[in-house]
């Protein structure tokens, strides 16, 4: 597989098998890269040291190069603010921690990337505030202060924007980059999750976003149902232009990771649902010219 873009899945889109997940991602998609977020029903910072030796010789039996630690960094409340309402009543994909923790999580996941060999570390910047403008400098210290620390490192912080978070579209990634400038902070751009907040993903969000600061894409594709609200749907289902997004990452010099993170269930298991909607990304990839297999 020739691509210009390190072309991956997310592991735990497919399965909690970690074993199987690699099998999927190396034998039936053809992948060289793989996304870690959880495996064996655990969240990746809860591994013990035999899961990660483990972990590490599938990835080797699979040659398989991992892009980055999706680590749920950040994805709290801000302290001394109003509760979000999208704080969860339960913790998400087994990542259950304070804001006290998060030192730990952002140690936890610096000490992963450098087992795993990668050199991003994924985060957010908090649950979403109905009104985040008393708290925004505190949050982009925050950014800074954590991106300089894996900065020390060698590790950068990749800041996924999330509708559920404070960053939530493109126009809201362009202000915070502005704001933070570490060289050690860049972000992880999911057109999915920025038309989840009624943004035209791609070209509207992309063009205000600053192309030297893009340090991983996450793809996956929506719909906006009668209701006016949205639903995941495979890649190549739904409403993004993807073939455009992936031509103007490829015209911008973009060479990170895009990487599968499927949402959509609609064919039945996680399994079937992410080789349905890799077979219509592996298309648009191949439209839009980022790959030959």
């Amino acid at each position: 597989m020739k691509s210009p873009f390190r072309v991956a899945v997310i592991n735990d889109e497919i399965t909690q098998d970690f074993g199987r997940a690699c099998e999927i991602a190396a034998k039936e998609y053809g992948m060289d890269w793989i996304e870690l977020r959880g495996m064996w029903n655990k969240n990746i910072l809860s591994l013990d040291a035999k899961e990660i030796a483990e972990a590490r010789s599938i990835l080797e039996k699979h040659k398989l190069r991992v892009t980055d630690i999706a680590s749920p960094l950040f994805k709290v409340d801000w302290p001394d603010a109003p509760k979000s309402k999208f704080s969860p009543k339960r913790d998400q994909f087994n990542a259950d921690f304070t804001f006290k923790q998060q030192g730990e999580v952002l140690e936890r996941s610096i000490e992963l990337a450098k087992a795993f060999n990668t050199d991003r570390v994924r985060c957010f910047d908090f649950w979403r505030l109905d009104d985040q403008a008393p708290y925004r400098a505190a949050i982009n210290e925050k950014l800074l202060d954590a991106a300089n620390t894996a900065g020390k490192k060698n590790v950068l912080l990749v800041l996924e924007n999330e509708p559920s978070c404070n960053t939530a579209t493109g126009a809201e990634a362009a202000k915070v980059l502005g704001e933070v400038k570490s060289p050690y902070l860049m972000l992880n751009w999911d057109p999915g999750n920025a038309s989840e907040r009624g943004e035209i993903p791609y070209p509207d969000g992309y063009n205000l976003l600053p192309k030297d600061r893009i340090g991983h894409c996450h793809c996956k594709d929506s719909v906006k149902k009668p209701d006016g609200k949205y639903a995941w749907a495979p890649m190549g289902g739904g409403m993004i232009d993807w073939v455009g997004q992936f031509k103007a990452l490829k015209r911008d010099g973009y060479h990170f990771a895009v990487s599968l993170e499927t949402h959509w269930r609609g064919a039945g298991t996680p399994e079937e649902s992410t080789g349905e909607s890799w077979a219509g990304m592996k298309k648009e990839l191949q439209e839009a010219g980022a790959l030959e297999s």
